[in-house]
């Protein structure tokens, strides 16, 4: 039996066009233990039977009073109650799960490959290193496919003052006018050396949609770096 608790959605941010942050709070005020890169089940129950649920990792830090998550809203069951939420909604959370875990004590070079909402696990990390003023140093190449896509942009461009993190944000879908120099194009063997040169000394993370993570395995694997070193989750 899965145990779920009741947590009521005390904010929404509308963060991009298609990615909303919701922040949960407990009914009871108590705060889940979870290591940073895990993920909870998020549950919906209308007046049916039918109980909506969907995995979602957490991009709020350990030690936080709320949970929070990137939601692309993408029409789906559970999407499209999200679409019409209030703030003092009742959801329930089950969990954490997952083996997508980060080790400050093992993991000192990181190297965090993210697209789109798989941003989220790699919050919670950075959030960690930066509140525990731990010793780490993280890479991170993030994905979108335009500018106006970039979760928590201010808050990533202040971790690279904060924690020293190097910071590549590449866009696959650049527009004519949309004032974008940064890296265009997809993350490939490329430009992970030229923006991460040291990246054969870092233990490697990649979330995202299933297509960009088994390309960025792939890219891995390509540049020397054995499979068995990888760590990598599925969805945002």
């Amino acid at each position: 039996m899965i145990l779920k608790k009741p947590y009521y959605l005390s904010e929404i941010i509308k963060e991009t066009p298609d990615v909303s942050i919701f922040r949960f709070k407990s009914q009871d005020g108590s705060t889940m233990n979870f290591d940073p890169g895990m993920f909870i089940m998020l549950y919906y129950k209308a007046n049916t039977p039918e109980e909506i649920g969907r995995a979602y990792s957490i991009a709020s830090p350990p030690g936080s009073d709320v949970i929070e998550l990137f939601i692309g809203m993408a029409h789906g069951k559970l999407t499209s109650k999200l679409e019409t939420a209030k703030v003092g909604d009742i959801y329930h959370i089950a969990g954490p799960y997952g083996q997508f875990r980060f080790d400050p004590n093992k993991n000192k070079k990181v190297l965090f490959l993210a697209g789109g909402t798989g941003l989220a696990p790699f919050m919670s990390m950075l959030r960690y290193i930066r509140d525990k003023k731990l010793d780490v140093n993280p890479s991170l190449i993030y994905s979108v496919r335009y500018p106006n896509e970039i979760i928590r942009k201010a808050e990533l461009e202040e971790m690279t003052k904060s924690i020293g993190m190097n910071l590549v944000v590449t866009v696959t879908r650049p527009q004519p006018g949309d004032g974008w120099e940064g890296e265009k194009g997809h993350i490939n063997e490329d430009m992970i050396k030229r923006r991460v040169p040291d990246f054969a000394e870092r233990d490697p993370y990649i979330c995202g949609p299933q297509a960009f993570t088994a390309a960025m395995k792939q890219a891995l694997q390509n540049l020397g770096i054995p499979a068995s070193k990888i760590k990598a989750e599925i969805w945002g």
